[in-house]
Formats: C-alpha cells, structure tokens, sequence
C-alpha cells in the first residue's frame, strides 16, 4: 500500500566526503568516522572508495577531480568534507571547475593540503570556504575534540563566527579585512601562480607541522619578498610544532625567529590563533569579512558576510 501522508522529517543534512589529497592510513577507523556521522543524524554521501586508492593517492587524479565534481552536483550535499591533507592537491589545480564549486554553494571544509583548493577558489571566484576539521584524524580518533567539533557547527551555522583566545605578548590592535590564509608551506607554493589570491589590506592567518623555525622565517620572508605582506594589515600564527631544535641552533627557536620577524616585518604579528594541525582547532572562514580585535586580556577573530548552514542543530557532529 503506498503511504499518503506527507513526509513532516525534517531534511537532514548532507555531508560528502571526498579524497583530494591522500588516502585513510586505517580503514577501520574510517568506517567508525561514517557510522559516527550517520548516528548523529548526518546524510553522509561517500565518494571516497578505500579500494580505489593510487601511489600514496586517495585515487587517480581524474578519480579525485570526480569526486570533488560529482559532490559539487549533488543536490542532497550541503558540506564537502576532505577526507585528509598530505599531498595531492597540487595536482589537481588546473583541472577543477570553480565556477561550478562556488556556484554549487557547497561549504567545503579541510585543512593542511586542502589550502591550495581553498585559496584557488577563493582566486577564481571570490566563493568562501572553511580551514577546519577533515576526516583523518579529527573524526576517526577515539575521541573527536570537543572544541573542534563546536568550533565547525558554529561556524557553519553562521552567519558570523568568532574565535577567541587569551592575550599574547602583543600590543592593542582592532584591524577589519579579508580573512585569508591556511598552511604556510601551501601558500608559499602558490606564489606567482593564478592560484594565490590577490588579497589587498587583508588579515592572513597561517599554520605549519614539522617545520624548523628557520623554515618558517624562510616562508614568511619569501612572501614578504614577494610582496604579499606588505598588503596586509596583520599576520596571524596559528600552531607551529612538530619541529626539532639541535645544538648547532645555538639559542635560535621558535622565539627568537619571531622577535626578529617582528622587527623586519611591516605589519602586527599575532601569535595564538588555536588552528592548526592539533586536535582543539578552530574553524575559520576563508574569504570572509574578517576583524581582528587584541587587547590585555583577549585576542579574537570575528568573521561576517559568508553563506552558512542555518538549518544546523548545536554541536551536531559530537
């Protein structure tokens, strides 16, 4: 007998899953992020296929291009999710289709490797995206963050954000711009391709793993040299660990480098940022209307004038 009566469930959302970079180093765990976001209530389209994998890929490149078109298609789709970072995105640049990204008004999210998308996207169409949890490691741990997980329903529930954290070692500052940035490997490798975008009197935030100090400065003085520091207001540091120091440093770590940058650098650093490649990370909205507010007691990123998700119940991926 076919039921009559109108269908009163509420839609759920939907969360695609994608592998634009690398592949899951532990299948099992990835099952378990799945049946999580299916308990919670989640209508999880997976275009990740485990067996597919390539070399160190999460599929060929023309899987890989696929799976980010097909979820931009998809009409039940409200969130692309990257599967993981590492390397991959790369690639892949030349052969995506932005407009059809940003006019799909998908909320793509991820981190790390995933900063070349997002700043491509960010080039090509203006569009927004979030830098924020991925599948590998943020959902498949034994326990997923309990600040991550707020940090992106907030986030992407919109239609402003904010992310705080308690006063550094800087002076007073209120600056308002575009919010930009991701991991500073990604963006240095950008430089003088169409990819980077063109950003003028914006806040640029920025993160690494396993990067020297002396690699760092490396980096952010090449995009001085460059020429994109010098047309921002303020430069955010997010975590920088992972990296080893050794006698031959001679005192020169983490600190030293940034006394210095501070002193040859053209614009405030801010150090602080809770994003990065550590469990408690923020979200945050690339291409948004950003103001970075600093004083005594706290420092905070505010975000308006994005597309978000207000059907999004609280907290919902815990």
């Amino acid at each position: 007998m076919t039921n009559t009566l109108p269908d009163t469930a509420p839609r759920r959302t939907g969360i695609a899953i994608v592998a634009p970079g690398g592949y899951a180093p532990d299948e099992a765990a990835f099952r378990l992020a799945l049946a999580r976001l299916e308990e919670r209530g989640w209508l999880v389209h997976n275009y990740y296929d485990p067996a597919r994998k390539h070399q160190r890929f999460g599929g060929s490149d023309a899987e890989r291009v696929g799976q980010l078109h097909a979820a931009a298609r998809d009409p039940d789709v409200d969130i692309i999710i990257a599967l993981r970072g590492g390397y991959g995105m790369s690639r892949l640049l030349p052969l995506l289709d932005y407009e059809l990204l940003a006019a799909s008004g998908k909320c793509i999210v991820g981190h790390s490797d995933v900063t070349a998308l997002q700043l491509a996207l960010l080039a090509a169409t203006g569009a927004t995206s979030f830098a924020g949890p991925m599948i590998c490691d943020d959902f498949t741990r034994a326990e997923p963050n309990p600040y991550a997980m707020q940090s992106l329903t907030d986030c992407l529930r919109g239609p402003q954000h904010q992310v705080s954290w308690e006063g550094s070692d800087n002076a007073r500052l209120d600056v308002s711009g575009t919010l930009w940035g991701g991991n500073l490997a990604m963006i240095v490798h950008l430089l003088g391709t169409p990819y980077l975008p063109q950003v003028d009197g914006g806040i640029l935030f920025v993160e690494d793993i396993n990067e020297h100090p002396y690699r760092v400065e490396r980096m952010l003085l090449q995009l001085l040299h460059g020429g994109v520091l010098g047309r921002q207001r303020a430069l955010v540091l997010g975590d920088f660990s992972g990296y080893r120091l050794s006698d031959y440093d001679n005192g020169y770590g983490f600190s030293s480098m940034l006394s210095y940058l501070r002193e040859v650098l053209p614009l405030p650093v801010v150090t602080g940022l809770p994003f990065g490649h550590i469990p408690a990370k923020a979200t945050l909205a690339v291409g948004s209307q950003g103001r970075l507010l600093m004083n005594d007691i706290e420092t905070s990123v505010s975000m308006t004038g994005y597309s978000a998700i207000d059907m999004l119940q609280d907290c919902m991926f815990l």
